[in-house]
């Protein structure tokens, strides 16, 4: 399991808290919000779009991790999710999330998860999705 210091966690969590009050959430009210740590250091966020339709919603985490991928980063190049979501309970990632987190997070990354309590959750990728689906070229 990858060890995050405190300082970063909470570095991590501010932003996440911050990034959740730019969601577009008209028909949830659940205004999300993460931060994404690369190895280097470099702190990625995204909140939560949605949309009429809901299929094409956006989920926090997908809207960090694209940007990040967007600025060049890779499989690999991540330390650390942070979730916000708010109200009283540290909510995972959705299903969608998961899977996508797997194909660019090692098994022991560890994705965080903070609520309106003060907790703060932690899972290892390979406990969020343990059978994640991958691709396999001949």
């Amino acid at each position: 399991m990858i060890k995050i210091s405190k300082k970063i966690l909470e570095t991590l969590e501010a932003a996440a808290k911050r990034v959740s009050r730019n969601a577009y959430a008209p028909y949830s009210r659940f205004q999300v919000g993460a931060a994404l740590l690369a190895e280097d250091g470099e702190i990625y966020v995204g909140c939560n779009v949605e949309n009429a339709s809901f299929g094409l919603t956006n989920c926090a985490e997908r809207s960090a991790l694209f940007t990040a991928v967007a600025d060049g980063r890779g499989r690999g190049d991540f330390t650390a999710l942070m979730l916000y979501t708010p109200g009283d309970k540290c909510n995972p990632p959705c299903g969608a999330c998961r899977q996508v987190l797997s194909e660019f997070f090692r098994p022991e990354s560890l994705v965080y998860s903070s609520c309106d309590t003060g907790e703060v959750v932690a899972w290892p990728m390979s406990e969020l999705l343990p059978d994640a689906f991958e691709f396999s070229t001949p």
